[in-house]
């Protein structure tokens, strides 16, 4: 009975716990003063994949992992790095899945193709359809 009330209150406890108790970092919520680097920083984060939540840019995230991405991004531009650059070291070390275009390659190729394919397959059944109503 002990280990059963034991597992339930680490089951409890166990969404507490995975909040971070770190304060957000510093540049996660704040802008830069520069108006310009602001808005490159912005565009980046724009086009960045939060790794946490998957479906969101770090831009509009809230988990605390895309604020520290968001501070990076901005510390970076702020050290005159350029957005290509901040792009290619995220990429380098979160992979592909990182950033909402990947390039075409072996791993990718289905996300290119399948569109293209998929739409050749809704012609032809469009055009066998309509060949039958004509007849």
């Amino acid at each position: 009975m002990r280990r059963l009330l034991l597992l339930l209150a680490l089951a409890v406890a166990a969404p507490v716990s995975a909040d971070p108790s770190t304060p957000p970092a510093a540049l996660a919520y704040t802008q830069l003063r520069d108006p310009a680097q602001e808005a490159q920083a912005r565009d980046l984060m724009a086009t960045l994949r939060c790794v946490v939540c998957q479906g969101q840019s770090i831009a509009d995230s809230d988990a605390s992992m895309a604020g520290d991405m968001r501070a990076l991004v901005r510390s970076r531009i702020a050290a005159g790095e350029t957005p290509e650059a901040i792009r290619a070291w995220l990429v380098e070390r979160y992979g592909d899945y990182v950033t909402y275009d990947p390039p075409f390659g072996a791993a990718t190729w289905p996300l290119w193709l399948a569109p293209v394919a998929l739409l050749v397959i809704g012609a032809l059944i469009a055009r066998s359809s309509f060949r039958r109503t004509r007849r």
